[in-house]
């Protein structure tokens, strides 16, 4: 009973915010968060923009500011992505399109190594999206990445690798939005 309890609080304190210092697109996103031991700053923030549609605000979360890409992305330390859904346009089906597209060109086109991990986190698109779900998607070096839905654990994926290539659908070479990509790293 203790370690439910134990694992239910460190949930609650992995996904709890200390006030909001960005309102991007009518989102509210916190100035920080904390995520187990660690307390994450706001690095920056912007909006998802497909075919003229704001699809969802999206902050990025690390332990100290860095407009660094190679350096994020490598780094084996804990940092998170707050999705923020701004659009009823955007669906289940949609947004794992999105995210299928944004693994492929984060991977260069080589997702057969990730497919188990790409297949875990997409389905936590499964469920009905609506306005105001947010997706806290956290990186602990000895946890993997988790991913919260309106605070609600959906799925673990290990391991850095697949971090590197789910963090680069934002911020890597080929990011799924460029003004976003600028938003986050605080451009």
């Amino acid at each position: 009973m203790f370690k439910k309890l134990f694992l239910l609080f460190s949930a609650m304190l992995i996904i709890t915010s200390t006030g909001y210092a960005k309102e991007i697109a009518g989102a509210n996103l916190p100035d920080s968060i904390a995520a187990g031991n660690e307390v994450l700053v706001l690095n920056g923030a912007g909006v998802r923009t497909k075919l003229f549609i704001k699809a969802y605000a999206g902050g990025l979360y690390l332990k100290q500011k860095s407009g660094d890409v190679n350096s994020i992305i490598n780094a084996d330390e804990t940092m998170a992505v707050k999705l923020h859904i701004i659009s009823k346009m955007i669906t289940s089906k949609r947004m794992e399109e999105s995210t299928r597209e944004g693994f492929n060109n984060s991977t260069n086109g080589n997702t057969a190594p990730y497919k188990d991990r790409i297949d875990a986190f997409i389905s936590t698109f499964k469920e009905n999206i609506k306005i105001g779900d947010v997706y806290d998607i956290i990186y602990t070096p000895a946890e993997g990445t988790k991913v919260y839905k309106n605070k609600e654990l959906k799925c673990t994926a290990k391991g850095l690798d697949f971090k590197k290539v789910l963090f680069g659908i934002w911020i890597g070479s080929k990011p799924a939005d460029k003004d976003l990509k600028a938003g986050m790293l605080g451009k």
